[in-house]
C-alpha cells in the first residue's frame, strides 16, 4: 500500500474528496500524462486511467487534470475513469503563446517553482523578472536557480542582479553537474512531502539537474556545444517523480514565452517591488506611473535611479495584463450569451415536444 501523504494528500483534498469516497470512487494523484492515458499515483500503487465523457466535454482545458492534479476516479481491472479534479491549492500557468490570450496550466499544486537561467548564454534579467511575476501571482513560492555558475568568471555578481530587482525571493547559485553543490542544495530545498517544479528555457540545465537528483536518467540529455555550452531541447512532457529524500519534483519542457495571466486591476503593482516604493511619492494614488505629472516613477527613471529596463518591463507586462483582462472578460461575455441561447434552445425543444 503506498501512504498518499507522502505525496501531497493533506486536509484540504481529504475535505473535498468525502463526497467521492461515498459513491466508492478512489483517489490519485496525476504523475504524467501521456497523449489521453493519465498516469496516477493511488493507495493501491500506480494505474492508468481516462477521462470520462463526462468530464472530457463539460470542463476547459485549463480545468482538466494536469501534472500534480488530485483526482476521483472509478477503478476498473484495466484502467480507472477519472470521474473529477479535485479543488486545487494553485495552479502555475501562462498565457498561451502566440497572440491568443487563452490560459495554459502547467503543473498544479506546487509549493515551490524553481526558475532555472544558465548563466552561459540563457541570463536575462527582464525575463526572470517576468517568470518572478507571474509565480508569484499563482500563489506559489519563486526560487530562482542561476545554473552554470562553473561557465562564467563571477557568478556572484550575476546573483546581486536578480537580488537588485527587489524580490523578496532566494537567488542560489548552482552547477548541476557539481555533485557536492548539488548535495547540499538538494538537503536544503528539497523538503519530504512538498512539490517542486523546474521551469526555464531549453538548455539550462533542467534535465541534467533532474538526472542528478534521481541518480538515473528520466530525461535523455541532450549533447552541449563545445562553442556555447548550450544543450537541445529534450524534455518533451511534464513528468512528477518521487526523489529519494521524499520530496517530489516536476520537470517541464522549455518555454520561449511565459505570458502573464494577471486579471484583477489593483494586483500589479506589487509584484514590482522597485516601483512600489517610489509610488507612494507619485502625486495621483491611481498614478498609471506614464504620463502623469509628478510622478516619482518617471522622475527616478529620468534621474537615473531606477533603470530604465526594469521600467519598461514593468510597462510592457502592464500592457499585457490590460490585454488578458480585456479579451477575458469578453471571453466570459460570450460564454455567458451561448449559455442563454443554449437554455433558450432547450426550453424550445421542450415546448415543441408533443
Amino acid at each position: 500500500m503506498t501512504s498518499l501523504n507522502q505525496y501531497g494528500w493533506n486536509t484540504h483534498f481529504e475535505q473535498h474528496f468525502h463526497t467521492y469516497q461515498a459513491q466508492g470512487l478512489e483517489a490519485g494523484r496525476v504523475t504524467a500524462i501521456e497523449g489521453f492515458r493519465h498516469k496516477l499515483i493511488t493507495a493501491s500503487g500506480t494505474a492508468d486511467a481516462m477521462l470520462s465523457g463526462a468530464l472530457m466535454n463539460s470542463a476547459d482545458n485549463w480545468d482538466l487534470p494536469k501534472v500534480g492534479d488530485w483526482v476521483a476516479f472509478k477503478s476498473y481491472d484495466n484502467e480507472g475513469i477519472i470521474i473529477s479534479v479535485l479543488p486545487r491549492l494553485n495552479e502555475l500557468s501562462r498565457k498561451l503563446p502566440g497572440r491568443t490570450t487563452e490560459k495554459q496550466v502547467i503543473a498544479t499544486n506546487i509549493d515551490t517553482a524553481f526558475i532555472v537561467q544558465g548563466l552561459d548564454r540563457d541570463f536575462n534579467l527582464m525575463r526572470l523578472q517576468r517568470y518572478i511575476v507571474q509565480i508569484m501571482q499563482c500563489n506559489i513560492r519563486p526560487v530562482v536557480l542561476l545554473n552554470k555558475q562553473d561557465l562564467v568568471p563571477y557568478p556572484e555578481s550575476y546573483r546581486q542582479e536578480v537580488l537588485a530587482l527587489g524580490y523578496d525571493c532566494r537567488v542560489l547559485l548552482l552547477s548541476a553537474t557539481g555533485q557536492a553543490g548539488l548535495e547540499q542544495w538538494a538537503s536544503e530545498q528539497l523538503l519530504p512531502g512538498n512539490t517542486y517544479v523546474l521551469i526555464g528555457s531549453s538548455g539550462v540545465g533542467k534535465s541534467t539537474l533532474v538526472n542528478a537528483l534521481l541518480g538515473y536518467h528520466l530525461q535523455e540529455e541532450g549533447a552541449v556545444s563545445s562553442f556555447n555550452h548550450k544543450g537541445r531541447h529534450t524534455t518533451v512532457s511534464r513528468n512528477l517523480v518521487m526523489l529519494p529524500s521524499g520530496a517530489m519534483l516536476i520537470d517541464s519542457p522549455g518555454m520561449r514565452e511565459f505570458g502573464v495571466t494577471l486579471e484583477a486591476d489593483d494586483q500589479g503593482m506589487q509584484y514590482h517591488p522597485l516601483l512600489a516604493a517610489l509610488s507612494a511619492e507619485c502625486r495621483f494614488h491611481d498614478c498609471t506611473h506614464q504620463h502623469e505629472p509628478g510622478c516619482a516613477v518617471v522622475a527616478a527613471v529620468r534621474e537615473g535611479t531606477l533603470p530604465r529596463e526594469v521600467y519598461e518591463s514593468y510597462l510592457k507586462i502592464s500592457r499585457e495584463q490590460a490585454h488578458y483582462q480585456t479579451d477575458s472578460v469578453e471571453r466570459k461575455r460570450v460564454e455567458r450569451q451561448f449559455g442563454k441561447i443554449a437554455k433558450q434552445v432547450v426550453h424550445y425543444r421542450k415546448q415543441r415536444k408533443y
